[in-house]
């Protein structure tokens, strides 16, 4: 149902949710932050870690951002375009959002943002990081609070190519991210791109592609396929045996906390590629993890992190405000300072307001309780930025 504030329990269950009420301060109005969910659809694993890690933010924020009473409506939106689309106009119209977070999909991100940028509401990305709005479409409302879609799969062409890869075969979804994916890697990577296959979102048969990969012979494959069509891939390419010849090497999206327990062992000795790991050493991040932990009893993945931090964001440009949400250009101000203290570390925005953050490989093995998990292995690429900025006119 639209436009309902936390909690929900039918789509909440399990998530430690205390999304405090306005009625605490009257005197002050609320700060209305809209949520488009993603917890049914093609990234329904993906938007339910997102959802975990903004319900644990909120939670420890106490129900506020900034010290000021904020109301969360949220809608799962099932990663359709249409239908986010009419949901945000719903808020804007309706409710007067005044922060927007939420969507996986970048065509989701691109269905919505128009409406948000004429109403002059920022939006703040959970995920979604399309190359369109880092470029010539940036805007001074969004913010890619997390990655550009490129780069993450740039950290990945540069780790196939250190590692002495010769060639290299892709596969991703055909939308917008995939797209972006496979343009990434290709722009670090300095070995030859074998077949480059592109599937339907959402697909979870590859045995079309698995017969075209054993044909070719590559001697590694990059794959950019998040959520279920990364669990269904991973086994069947195993199955396959093609595992023992084409070494596996994805983006965090493919190969997280979401999918390892789904696949287990065939994950052992996969090298990916994020800008951040649960193991990452600052103050923030071990807070976060322990927290996570605690509320959920497990590792928390690259989307929860990214859904935390989001908020995290969001708390510190309201209380830089004093709460005064209405001063656009001042929310703004604050919002690319990013002065909070992100489970990534430091990280800065770049002119069209995408982090310039570093990039680090990851291997999956066993932690000291034997649970197969990420373990960071190194870092990749230093205070990285995206290939589009500078067709951004944002100063």
């Amino acid at each position: 149902m639209p436009g309902q504030a936390f909690p929900l329990r039918s789509l909440f269950a399990g998530a430690l949710l205390a999304f405090a009420a306005a009625g605490a301060h009257a005197a002050q109005q609320p700060v209305k932050v809209g949520v488009a969910l993603d917890v049914s659809g093609p990234f329904s694993a993906l938007g339910a870690e997102t959802r975990d890690g903004i319900a644990l933010a909120v939670k420890l924020l106490d129900g506020k951002l900034g010290g000021v009473p904020a109301e969360f409506l949220q809608t799962d939106m099932g990663g359709d375009p249409d239908q986010a689309r009419q949901l945000a106009d719903r808020w804007i119209r309706r409710d007067h959002i005044d922060l927007f977070t939420g969507p996986i999909g970048s065509n989701v991100a691109l269905a919505v943002g128009p409406a948000l940028f004429a109403a002059k509401v920022p939006y703040l990305s959970a995920n979604a990081g399309p190359s369109q709005f880092a470029g010539k479409q940036c805007n001074a409302y969004f913010f890619g609070a997390t990655y550009q879609n490129d780069t993450v799969h740039e950290a990945a062409g540069k780790l196939a190519s250190d590692r002495g890869f010769k060639k290299t075969a892709l596969i991703a979804p055909n939308y917008p991210a995939g797209k972006d994916a496979l343009t990434g890697f290709k722009r670090l990577f300095t070995g030859t791109v074998g077949d480059e296959l592109y599937t339907k979102l959402g697909q979870l048969d590859y045995a079309a592609e698995l017969a075209q990969l054993r044909a070719s012979k590559p001697d590694s494959l990059y794959f950019f396929l998040p959520g279920a069509m990364g669990i269904n891939f991973i086994k069947q390419f195993v199955a396959a045996g093609l595992s023992k010849d084409i070494t596996l090497i994805a983006p965090a999206f493919s190969a997280d906390e979401d999918i390892i327990p789904a696949v287990g062992e065939p994950m052992l000795g996969l090298l990916n590629t994020s800008y951040w790991a649960h193991d990452l050493d600052n103050p923030a991040n071990r807070k976060f993890v322990a927290e996570f932990r605690k509320a959920y009893k497990r590792y928390p993945s690259l989307y929860a992190a990214q859904g935390y931090d989001v908020i995290m964001a969001m708390d510190a440009a309201v209380r830089a405000v004093g709460g005064k949400v209405s001063d656009r250009p001042a929310l703004l101000k604050a919002l690319k300072a990013a002065s909070y203290a992100s489970v990534r570390g430091n990280f800065r925005y770049g002119n069209n307001q995408y982090p310039i953050q570093d990039y680090y490989v990851r291997v999956i093995g066993r932690d000291a309780q034997g649970v197969i998990t990420n373990k960071l292995a190194g870092k990749v690429l230093e205070a990285h930025r995206d290939a589009y900025y500078k067709d951004c006119a944002l100063k």
